[in-house]
């Protein structure tokens, strides 16, 4: 007889990092695992070391953004304290669908990398540009002209010259498209 599936919501704690380590759908926060979706648990042990403990979505699977990937997104709409954005990409692999995003004044930032973020398909994840790889890679004037990078913080418009400071991502070469 199979074991009882047991579903976890996010935010759950699982059990502690003593009692297994972290998979995907989980994460980390003051020495326990929690869940980051909803969906079923899952133990799996490999030559009696600690369990990975996970948490898969039982419907169709798709592809999720999870803590510490690397994203795409487009930017919806800014105000003065946040941006909100719809996630496209995770990694190179486009979404069937997008998951919206916010992205904090106080996190476009080069350092202190945020820990922690929760999420699930009817949620907003919480992005952050904390390393020096991440940040704008295409952005438009008020003319509608692609700007052009000047610098790590600059963009410029080619039509009328006009600078706007922006977090610009330094594109590793593997991810560029020939």
């Amino acid at each position: 007889m199979a074991p009882p599936v047991r579903y976890c919501i996010p935010g759950e704690r699982l059990c502690n990092l003593e009692e297994g380590s972290p998979g995907s759908g989980t994460y980390t926060r003051h020495g326990y695992i929690f869940s980051s979706l909803a969906g079923c648990l899952m133990k799996s042990s490999e030559n009696g070391a600690l369990p990975v403990v996970s948490v898969m979505r039982e419907t169709e699977s798709q592809l999720l953004p999870d803590v510490g990937a690397i994203v795409t997104c487009k930017v919806s709409s800014i105000n003065s304290r946040f941006a909100k954005v719809h996630i496209l990409y995770v990694g190179s692999t486009p979404l069937k669908n997008s998951f919206r995003g916010t992205i904090r004044k106080e996190d476009v930032r080069a350092t202190e990398k945020d820990k922690i973020s929760l999420g699930d398909a009817q949620s907003n994840y919480l992005l952050t540009t904390a390393e020096n790889e991440l940040g704008v890679v295409v952005a438009h004037s008020e003319s509608g002209v692609q700007m052009v990078p000047i610098s790590w913080c600059e963009m410029q418009c080619p039509k009328t010259h006009t600078k706007e400071f922006r977090k610009v991502a330094r594109v590793q070469p593997e991810f560029l498209q020939t």
